[in-house]
């Protein structure tokens, strides 16, 4: 499991307009265009409209090298982009990437989509250059997991022993993988309108943030919860709060640890089960929890497991 390329629907493409831009629809149907090599083409137009909002004839024109036969470059770049959730195009034809946003406004908590991310890493520290190896999304929503997204990645940097000795991911497993560019586009669209949670979530948002800071000039923001310090405070007695500790006080099976699905699932079923414990608490929304979380009990320092968003990281 995590050993390759895998995508289930994570993404509602029910979603509309926002911020008064709309998705017009593709005028290329009928008109027989076929693009080759269509996702160096995407990551092309991903990186020019980082650079800033592009016309469809500038698209055509930078991208796909089509000028002067307008109604084709059109029907070529709507066949590009037309049904790309990581871009937006409004009434006068003009392109622009969408905000990578992770979760909406304070519903209350059962009514959240959220997002279970979980990454596997050369190192600890993106700041200093350490790259994903192996990333997961896992789509919960309703009290279930509706989704699951996993590929590894080629960090195009050498993978330590520790960390192959722990992950069981070398280098060799990777040299075939897509660059973290290159799945830019489903990691934003698996992110899109969702909470981010993770074990430890700090780690997960901080690598992430970074990847997609250097791929496509877009730093994650929007709110996160961290089933960590969730359980830190509903379970204080607990000998350890670690994944694999809580994955077998509550009997949820991991067959593998430190692989990026296998943990990502376990950390999701792990949400649902917290969710029904902070309900059995009293606590069902985002009010709740933030006053939960500022309860203190004497002689413990107080934690928050509340969602922050990125300014406060």
């Amino acid at each position: 499991m995590g050993s390759g390329r895998r995508w289930r629907p994570v993404h509602d493409a029910s979603r509309g307009a926002r911020r008064g831009l709309v998705r017009l629809p593709n005028p290329s149907i009928g008109l027989g265009i076929e693009l080759r090599g269509s996702s160096g083409l995407l990551w092309t137009s991903l990186k020019t409209l980082a650079d800033g909002p592009r016309t469809t004839d500038e698209l055509a024109a930078e991208v796909l090298s089509l000028r002067g036969n307008r109604r084709a470059a059109t029907a070529a770049v709507y066949t590009l982009l037309g049904e790309e959730a990581s871009v937006q195009v409004d009434a006068h034809g003009v392109w622009s990437l969408v905000e990578p946003e992770v979760g909406p406004g304070l519903e209350p908590l059962r009514e959240q989509e959220w997002v279970v991310v979980d990454v596997e890493t050369t190192g600890g520290a993106p700041g200093r250059g350490h790259r994903i190896i192996e990333f997961a999304a896992v789509h919960v929503g309703g009290g279930e997991i509706r989704g699951e997204y996993s590929t590894l990645v080629n960090p195009y940097r050498w993978i330590p022993g520790t960390v192959s000795s722990v992950t069981g991911i070398a280098g060799s497993m990777v040299a075939d993988a897509p660059s973290f560019a290159e799945i830019a586009p489903r990691v934003v669209e698996a992110l899109r309108g969702r909470v981010f949670v993770g074990h430890n979530a700090r780690y997960d948002w901080a690598f992430v943030s970074t990847e997609l800071d250097r791929c496509l000039g877009r730093r994650l923001s929007g709110r996160r919860l961290c089933t960590l310090r969730i359980a830190h405070r509903l379970y204080p007695n607990l000998y350890s709060r670690s994944l694999g500790a809580l994955a077998e006080h509550f009997g949820i099976p991991m067959e593998v640890h430190h692989r990026a699905l296998e943990d990502a699932a376990a950390t999701a079923r792990l949400l649902i089960l917290l969710l029904g414990c902070l309900e059995e608490e009293g606590v069902v929304d985002w009010a709740g929890l933030d006053q939960f979380i500022r309860r203190r009990k004497k002689g413990r320092r107080r934690r928050t497991a509340r969602p922050v968003s990125m300014d406060r990281a």
